[in-house]
């Protein structure tokens, strides 16, 4: 898996993403002070956003690539501690083998 995160990120960047953003999700998202992306298998997407979710309080959505039926990277909104502590969490789960959401 591969993680990035993007602190006060421009405007151009949310346009980006906002564009790519699966169904469901507010466009509130335009207002936030960070986003963690994280690239990788759909399985491992599927827990990385469940355990962001129950580590703390952000937003996860899935970014539709090329082929959308194939969730490959998810987008973490948020503060930006919440953010860090989401993809410390993920890290810690999903990297060290564990793989239980």
């Amino acid at each position: 898996m591969e993680f990035r995160i993007i602190k006060s990120p421009s405007k151009g960047t949310m346009d980006i993403l906002m564009k790519r953003l699966g169904t469901g999700i507010s466009n509130d998202l335009c207002y936030v002070d960070a986003i963690g992306l994280v690239q990788g298998r759909m399985i491992d997407m599927i827990c990385a956003a469940d355990i962001a979710e129950k580590a703390v309080g952000v937003t996860v959505a899935d970014i539709k690539g090329s082929c959308p039926q194939n969730m490959i990277m998810i987008a973490i909104f948020g503060d930006t501690a919440s953010v860090e502590a989401a993809i410390l969490e993920i890290k810690c789960n999903l990297e060290k083998g564990k793989g239980i959401c």
